[in-house]
């Protein structure tokens, strides 16, 4: 199944209260299969990453506020990293898988940043390792009665941790873009999300690593969710993928659907000229790309 989604305002001036309803609301109302957002905790003085990660909303609070503002649009964050604690996002994720009808995407990232390590009292070294001990123990708070772990990262003491996710734990979808991430999604993930600058010309060789890696491990490598994030923008002067008049873009997700790609959803706060304008004019252009871009029906 191919289907398309949209990113809410999480980053900068125009990831206003208003902004984020309307855009939501109005994806919903065209039929975008999914809402997305992004983690960035915190912006080191002096880096150079750029107006898209100057500040950014919390991933999950702003997931929790749309589901109670729309019905049938899934959920997704791409991603929450590694740096966090997995019991209390386990928790904050179930809650929202409930909440929300069971429409929640949990993106995982290994993280990048070490200043947010530092920050969040979490080493840097060995981020590998600890996804994977990460997504271990997601899955047994979601799916265990009785939780019990003792790993080189993580410990849980003998407990419950009810109430579970309702209908069932949500898909969890790993980031990364090396070759042994890519065989870590297709190991023990759901699916595998790209990052903002992946080289999409090159997709088609990224989902062989990853299916191939699940055929491996004795999984159904047609069961993955294989996710793009599409750094879209409408007009764009310098062709790129995702980037042109509409005619063009909509061939281009066509092209990534046509190479095993799942799901993309177009992101405007990778625009720099959406994220640094006046909200109403980011609106505007939200709006306009919304309408240009729009699937064909619901699920498309």
């Amino acid at each position: 199944m191919s289907r398309t989604g949209f990113a809410v305002p999480v980053s900068g001036p125009w990831a206003t209260p208003e902004n984020l309803r309307r855009v939501a609301q109005r994806a919903e109302e065209l039929g975008y299969a999914s809402l997305w957002t992004f983690q960035r905790l915190l912006y080191p003085v002096g880096h150079p990453m750029g107006p898209t990660y100057r500040s950014v909303q919390d991933p999950v609070v702003t997931l929790a506020h749309l589901s109670g503002l729309t019905s049938r649009a899934e959920l997704g964050v791409a991603v929450v990293n590694a740096f966090v604690q997995p019991v209390v996002l386990a928790k904050q994720l179930a809650t929202l898988q409930t909440l929300s009808g069971g429409r929640l995407l949990a993106g995982i990232g290994l993280g990048w940043l070490p200043e947010e390590f530092a920050a969040a009292g979490v080493g840097f070294d060995g981020r590998g390792r600890r996804g994977e001990e990460f997504v271990q123990v997601l899955r047994a708070c979601w799916e265990q009665e009785v939780v019990a772990h003792q790993g080189e990262f993580y410990t849980v003491p003998e407990s419950y941790l009810d109430p579970k996710p309702l209908p069932g734990p949500p898909p969890v979808l790993l980031g990364g873009a090396a070759d042994r991430a890519l065989r870590r999604a297709g190991r023990i993930a759901d699916g595998w999300i790209s990052s903002s600058r992946e080289d999409l010309s090159g997709i088609g060789e990224k989902i062989y690593i990853v299916k191939a890696a699940a055929e491996k491990a004795g999984r159904d490598p047609e069961a993955l969710r294989i996710v793009v994030r599409g750094v879209t923008k409408l007009g764009g002067r310098e062709r790129a993928p995702l980037v042109g008049t509409a005619e063009q873009i909509r061939q281009d997700v066509a092209d990534l659907f046509g190479q095993g790609v799942t799901d993309v959803f177009h992101d405007l706060n990778f625009d720099a000229d959406v994220v640094t304008a006046a909200p109403q004019e980011a609106l505007r252009r939200a709006e306009e790309t919304l309408d240009a871009l729009a699937p064909s029906g619901p699920g498309s």
